[in-house]
């Protein structure tokens, strides 16, 4: 048989890597999550304002340059 490990151990060898490797990281704290929430809201709905907007000044620019050209 081969050398390398079953594969339930190396699962439970990558798991417990993986927490250790999960209390290393820096959670943002409760204020922070709310607030780039916001920030991404709010910045959604902009740019979809500012698509729409764009996309039907385009299409009434096309339509009157297709009306004065043909």
């Amino acid at each position: 048989m081969s050398d390398k490990p079953r594969w339930y151990k190396r699962f439970w060898a990558f798991m417990k890597d993986a927490r250790a490797e999960l209390r290393k990281v820096t959670w943002p704290s409760r204020a922070e999550v709310r607030n780039t929430t916001i920030v991404v809201i709010v910045a959604t709905v902009f740019f979809g304002f500012y698509l729409f907007f764009m996309d039907a000044v385009f299409s009434w620019a096309l339509t009157k340059l297709k009306d004065l050209v043909g």
